[in-house]
């Protein structure tokens, strides 16, 4: 089955605007995009007090679309990665919006602690190797 938003031709940078946009509307007070050489790897953002930070990832969905055969390059894996990013924040907002989930429930693994961590790698540092979370 082929990568989800694989043939998308919308540029990462329209995408990444989308996403402040419907975060800012769903409560968010302060959004910061993070760069690397190749353009934007991730959205931090302030809701309610928590501090969250959601990667894109553009060199893992590069691997796949290479692996799967697909055109790619850095911009098209780049702007896979945002739509796939959009996509999800999409869905997350819409469980929110219905009453069946808090922002903060769904945003959970991507919340920070003290040192910048996400939930998430605070607690896959904690299991042992080899360990699978529970």
């Amino acid at each position: 089955m082929a990568i989800k938003n694989y043939s998308t031709k919308v540029a990462a940078s329209k995408t990444v605007g989308e996403v402040m946009e419907m975060l800012a509307s769903h409560g968010a007070d302060s959004i910061n995009i993070e760069y690397g050489e190749d353009g934007p790897l991730g959205v931090a953002f302030r809701h309610s007090g928590g501090v969250y930070r959601l990667p894109a990832r553009p060199e893992a969905v590069a691997r796949i679309l290479k692996d799967q055969g697909k055109p790619c390059n850095g911009s098209q894996a780049s702007n896979v990665a945002w739509r796939n990013v959009k996509d999800w924040i999409d869905a997350q907002m819409a469980m929110v919006e219905t009453g069946q989930a808090e922002l903060a429930e769904v945003m959970m693994p991507y919340m920070l602690d003290n040192q910048g961590h996400t939930l998430y790698e605070a607690m896959a540092g904690r299991m042992l190797p080899g360990e699978e979370a529970r």
